[in-house]
């Protein structure tokens, strides 16, 4: 049996309740032939006890490793006869396992997909293979310095806080990771409570629950809920990391919001004016005028009760304090409310086409579902969405801009033939 919590205005949409607690969100959309179906877990790197630092990220491993009934090969086969994807992901607040399939083959993906969720045995023999497998991917990050560097720098800006550390872990903590931390893990975090299915595409909703009610019906929490989490402070400095390399890459970051302010779409806003879009400041002055980096770009990181604002520039190791006086220099303009023309109408038009584009999948609509109820425990319309982002003001920017972009928490992150001279003075 499940419970049934409603629709809202979107007549394919549709909320309800498994009895043992987990939520399912789908949204038929008639015209495709194909399914996305997601299993999102309220748990991520964020969520580690200190020395358990990549454990959210292996567990998601595992997962795929073999079950009582299908070995790591029979799981990869069966998708591939499917003609589908299957895979996850691990953030530092969520993990996700997902699937992509005809809608000839959802209940086969169904039934595929709750075996390795429910049922993987974590053999030790592939816990000790996938250790190798982690730590190769490890020097991969530090091979890709623009990933590194903001590895870098989210430890910097988050420092001795969970959410601060790299989602893979460290070399130590995955080494010494043994079998029944990863059950101890499970136990603790993968309650029905803490899951939301989310389902786009087509299908038939009636069909759709009842598989599901069978598949994952069943999935009981066996430990006690843990206590809520830990807020995490931002701390401002600057972080140099010396290393070979053709570029220096650099990150400067400043305070942003958590994830539900009700200033959210107004930092959306800033960011595109910023470096958030081709037309952006930081793009005009630092690459089209002055040529002086080929990626150059500021970013958003929203958490549950803290946020970042991130901008990072690649650039010769001459032209880094270059290159920082001139994003300085920017920031400068937004804490004194300066606006060009037609700046902000530019920025909702693309920030508002990019919101409407991403939804064209049955993927991205299946990740707004799920997020939405993850975030907000409702369906949060399109229209709505666009509607606030029109709303917003010149004087909510400046505002804003006032707020945020101060000095007392900025903190630099650079990586490359770089001295810590080279940046001083600039913050």
């Amino acid at each position: 049996m499940t419970r049934r919590t409603g629709r809202q205005q979107n007549p394919h949409y549709h909320r309800v309740t498994l009895n043992n607690g987990i939520r399912v969100v789908s949204e038929r959309i008639p015209s495709l032939r194909s399914v996305s179906l997601g299993v999102w877990v309220d748990v991520g790197s964020r969520d580690e006890l200190q020395g358990e630092d990549g454990i959210s990220h292996f567990l998601e491993h595992m997962f795929f490793k073999g079950t009582a009934r299908r070995s790591a090969d029979t799981i990869s086969r069966e998708i591939d006869q499917m003609g589908g994807e299957l895979n996850a992901f691990t953030s530092r607040e969520t993990t996700t396992f997902y699937l992509n399939v005809l809608d000839d083959h959802l209940i086969k993906a169904i039934a595929l997909l709750s075996d390795l969720f429910q049922h993987s045995t974590f053999a030790p023999r592939e816990i000790a293979k996938e250790k190798k497998v982690i730590l190769e991917e490890m020097s991969m990050v530090q091979d890709d310095p623009e990933d590194y560097v903001h590895d870098l720098h989210t430890s910097n800006v988050l420092q001795r806080h969970p959410l601060g550390r790299p989602i893979l872990g460290s070399e130590n903590t995955i080494t010494h990771l043994r079998r029944s931390d990863l059950l101890d893990y499970r136990k603790r975090h993968y309650h029905p409570e803490k899951i939301v299915i989310a389902v786009a595409g087509h299908f038939d909703h009636h069909i759709l629950i009842d598989t599901l009610s069978k598949a994952f019906g069943r999935l009981q929490a066996t430990a006690p809920p843990l206590n809520g989490r830990s807020r995490p402070t931002i701390t401002p400095g600057v972080i140099v990391r010396k290393k070979r390399l053709a570029q220096a890459h650099l990150c400067l970051g400043i305070k942003g919001l958590p994830r539900n302010h009700q200033d959210r779409y107004a930092l959306c806003l800033l960011n595109a004016m910023l470096g958030g879009s081709v037309s952006s400041r930081l793009f005009r002055e630092i690459r089209e005028k002055r040529g002086l980096a080929y990626s150059i770009y500021s970013c958003l990181s929203n958490f549950e009760d803290v946020g970042m604002l991130t901008i990072y520039a690649a650039t010769r190791a001459a032209e880094t304090a270059r290159v920082m006086t001139l994003i300085m220099k920017e920031l400068r303009k937004f804490h004194a409310g300066a606006l060009e023309t037609n700046e902000l109408r530019r920025a909702k038009c693309h920030i508002k086409g990019t919101l409407v584009l991403g939804l064209e999948s049955p993927s991205s609509r299946m990740t707004k579902l799920a997020k939405d109820e993850m975030y907000s425990r409702r369906d949060v319309p399109l229209q709505e969405i666009m509607t606030a982002i029109d709303r917003v003001t010149p004087f909510d920017i400046k505002r804003l801009s006032h707020e945020l972009v101060d000095k007392q928490f900025q903190t630099m992150t650079a990586l490359g033939p770089l001295s810590r001279q080279t940046l001083q003075g600039i913050l």
